[in-house]
């Protein structure tokens, strides 16, 4: 029975949603929502400023309301919603990367990306968008200029400087592609062209801005340790703060090493550890064109295997695009990484971009090796990303819709990749070198996420430790560190979500005992939402409602 509590709940979090789409078009665009797609946010700090205020007054109205008065599903949401908007205030408030860098090309990229990406309406009407889009150009960079703080990072800068100069790439490359649809001279056409010459001008001048801005830049980038405990606090994993969560990514560092040391063993038992790593990567594709397709075949073959072994309920509508990262988003994006499907586009497509290489690195097409490819794909693809963000939208309630848990997101993805081998799928000693490797690279991960930001490494220590421990190229060893230096608790989540899903997998199969299903328990949690895994724990104990099922829907 609906209460007048239940009531008053879903409209807070409506209307919090409704704000958001209409303060970030680009994400209104990611959801599917498509009366923005011609704008840009206004990315000014008064603008900022007053989306962080609306943000605090959402926090209060759902707070003075008492969960007692609401009803189990209502007040799950609530819950939901509260964490998602607190963390954001973090963010915001203490975090503030948004004026330690002026950060525009990536929300403008983005936008055009998803536009560009997405063929959810003809490419002449999502053209129409685009030119709109490429229009704002020249007043987001004015706008994002004063939102520049007092203690700007130089590393971020120089990194938002590249990307100025790399993003006219992909207003190109918009040009280019409208070519095939309207004529030369075309009122159209001519439009675009303007616009895209005023963006390029927009961005040399908005880089030039930025070397100016250098002298004054600091190298402090570390969020402090009291920051990152109550980061990871506000976080909900399970209980585990940082120090727990330190301590297990250096086990698990340890554990992952004699893991590949063991699969190279029956590789060649005579070689080193760094000789085997170095023999599986040698073993790929003659060119990125092949590899591209090795990508392709992988993830088939993946899901078919997930059909046959009856591991999880399929999506009967999904498609999953497999395309090179748009130059722009190579620096960011140094090996592979998957863009999930619009809320409510149909048909649920997703996309997975696969990075060439860093700067044009020589030794970057070693990273796509073919059991790196295999292993890559079920990340990615099945029963990874793709499977379970289309899975999500099975529940796409706004409260759902605003909150994408990492440690469940990045961790079902390396939860994936061990379960797909216990389950026997491309099982080779070359696979399992890989999945060690990564796991490395993943324990990693913790190690210098806590580091970096208790201000305990630099980072070129940082990116030492991760080409000495992992194999990486260095050029993609250098662009990982500086990810990790800018997503504060972010990096950390890929190997802990793996460690708390299979927590939850332990303690269900002790809790149903006969009763347990492998595939009952993935679909209970891939079909209730992106959440934090502390709630998908109370969801399987029958709180907030219980899991959702497969097919269940939902409305925002």
């Amino acid at each position: 029975m609906e209460t007048t509590g239940d009531v008053i709940v879903a409209a807070l979090i409506q209307s919090r949603f409704d704000h958001w789409i209409e303060t970030w078009p680009g994400h209104a665009t990611h959801f599917g929502i498509h009366q923005h797609d011609g704008r840009l946010p206004n990315l000014s700090r008064a603008a900022k400023e007053a989306d962080i205020a609306a943000e605090h007054a959402f926090v209060r109205g759902l707070e003075a309301i008492d969960p007692a008065a609401l009803n189990d599903r209502v007040a799950f949401e609530r819950e939901l919603a509260l964490h998602s908007a607190r963390l954001r205030l973090f963010e915001d408030e203490v975090v503030r990367n948004w004026e330690r860098s002026t950060s525009a090309t990536d929300e403008i990229g983005t936008a055009l990306f998803l536009l560009a990406g997405r063929d959810f309406a003809p490419l002449e009407e999502r053209l129409v968008s685009l030119t709109e889009r490429i229009e704002g150009i020249p007043t987001a960079l004015r706008q994002v200029r004063d939102r520049l703080g007092d203690e700007p990072v130089r590393l971020w800068m120089e990194l938002e400087q590249v990307a100025a100069a790399e993003l006219p790439m992909l207003v190109h490359e918009i040009v280019t592609e409208a070519t095939t649809v309207w004529p030369p001279g075309s009122p159209e056409l001519r439009r675009l062209h303007t616009a895209a010459q005023a963006a390029k001008a927009a961005l040399f001048d908005y880089a030039a801005w930025i070397g100016q801005q250098l002298d004054r830049c600091g190298d402090h980038i570390a969020l402090g340790r009291d920051e990152l405990d109550e980061l990871v606090g506000l976080r909900a994993f399970d209980g585990l703060d940082t120090d727990a969560i330190l301590a297990l990514g250096e086990e698990q560092l340890e554990a992952m090493h004699e893991a590949r040391r063991e699969a190279g063993r029956a590789i060649d038992p005579t070689l080193s550890e760094a000789e085997i790593v170095d023999r599986v990567k040698t073993d790929g594709p003659v060119d990125f064109d092949t590899a591209l397709k090795g990508y392709r075949k992988a993830m088939l073959r993946a899901r078919a295997f997930i059909a046959e072994r009856d591991l999880a309920t399929l999506p009967t509508d999904d498609v999953l695009e497999v395309l090179p990262t748009p130059k722009h988003m190579r620096s960011m994006l140094p090996l592979a990484a998957y863009f999930d499907p619009a809320a409510f586009d149909r048909p649920i497509r997703g996309i997975y971009v696969v990075t060439p290489s860093v700067d044009d690195d020589p030794g970057a097409m070693r990273e796509h090796n073919w059991a790196g490819i295999v292993n890559t794909s079920v990340h990615e693809a099945y029963p990874g990303h793709h499977l379970q963000l289309s899975a999500a939208l099975s529940t796409p309630t706004p409260a759902r819709l605003m909150l994408e848990a990492t440690e469940f997101v990045e961790g079902w993805g390396m939860y994936c990749e061990q379960m797909m081998l216990e389950q026997g799928f491309e099982d080779t000693p070359e696979r399992r070198v890989i999945v060690a490797t990564d796991a490395i690279w993943r324990a990693a991960r913790i190690i210098l996420d806590i580091r970096l930001h208790r201000g305990e490494i630099g980072v070129d220590e940082a990116i030492d430790f991760l080409t000495r421990h992992t194999g990486f190229e260095r050029a993609v060893a250098r662009a990982e560190v500086y990810r990790y230096t800018q997503t504060p608790g972010y990096n950390l989540s890929y190997l802990l979500g793996k460690v708390l899903l299979l927590r939850l997998r332990s303690d269900e199969q002790v809790r149903l005992g006969q009763a347990f299903s492998l595939k009952g328990f993935h679909d209970a949690m891939l079909y209730s939402g992106s959440l934090p895994i502390s709630f998908h724990r109370r969801l399987l104990a029958g709180k907030g409602g219980g899991p959702t099922s497969p097919g269940a829907t939902g409305t925002p």
